[in-house]
């Protein structure tokens, strides 16, 4: 079975953080790092992440995108 890692293009993202609340495994981090347009951004700790999409589904912004790993 193939496993699935999220993905983030922070460039997108406008600090809402409802990703972080959302992931099941705690595996979005909030940063204080700014992006381009000003926002706080999130990190994603790949070791934890389990691929179940929620972020994806709950941001509103279309920071996420979800992977198949091989």
């Amino acid at each position: 079975m193939a496993k699935a890692k999220a993905v983030a293009d922070t460039s997108l993202c406008k600090g809402c953080r409802l990703c972080v609340g959302a992931c099941p495994v705690k595996a979005i981090e909030p940063l204080t790092e700014i992006n381009k347009k000003g926002y706080e951004i999130i990190r994603i700790n790949e070791e934890k992440c389990i691929g179940c999409g929620c972020c994806y589904r709950i941001c509103p912004d279309y920071v996420f995108t979800i992977n198949t790993l091989e």
